[in-house]
């Protein structure tokens, strides 16, 4: 279910970045340090990033290569490949239960693409709103991250912005909205 999960999550971005207009890649996102071409960077590098994990990569070579262009002239098709090319990696016999030296603390390979696949959900929602696209999630992924967000991400060392506990959403707040608060978002 990981995989086919995670392919899910990429297919609702690669959805929005085929609907970014030729002069859209400048546009702000929600990640305030970066513009709709550097988060589409940030997914596919990161996409590449995984594998290179899954091949006994480092977590200095993951920092090292984090902002480096994956994207070329052609974002979507690289963005793409690198979905596929990332879903391949972890189909591969032993990636699921591999160790990686992943940059907030060593997890499984199931751990790291369900951290990979929240990634993915939540940039979603960031391309979305840069795009001034609908920006409901699905809702089978923002139930599943919700429900799991303590397993995933038990142990590792989070980012201000990747919370603990929950914070208090507004009363008669979605679950995604509740979501993507805990990772530091604001959907209003």
């Amino acid at each position: 279910m990981l995989i086919p999960r995670f392919l899910l999550a990429s297919k609702g971005f690669e959805h929005h970045l085929r609907a970014v207009a030729p002069d859209g890649w400048a546009a702000p996102t929600p990640c305030t340090d970066w513009d709709v071409r550097a988060l589409a960077n940030h997914m596919t590098r990161g996409n590449l990033n995984y594998i290179g994990l899954l091949r006994g990569g480092t977590r200095e070579e993951f920092l090292a290569a984090r902002d480096a262009d994956a994207l070329g002239d052609d974002p979507v098709t690289a963005f793409t490949a690198s979905v596929r090319a990332c879903a391949a990696a972890f189909a591969e016999e032993g990636a699921l239960d591999r160790v990686v030296d992943y940059p907030l603390g060593r997890l499984t390979g199931r751990r790291a693409l369900a951290v990979r696949t929240t990634d993915s959900t939540v940039h979603t929602w960031d391309l979305a709103r840069a795009l001034g696209a609908d920006d409901t999630l699905d809702p089978g992924l923002v139930a599943w991250i919700d429900e799991s967000h303590d397993d995933i991400f038990a142990g590792l060392a989070l980012s201000p912005q990747v919370f603990a506990e929950p914070p208090p959403g507004a009363p008669g707040a979605s679950r995604q909205d509740r979501m993507l608060t805990r990772f530091g978002r604001d959907p209003r």
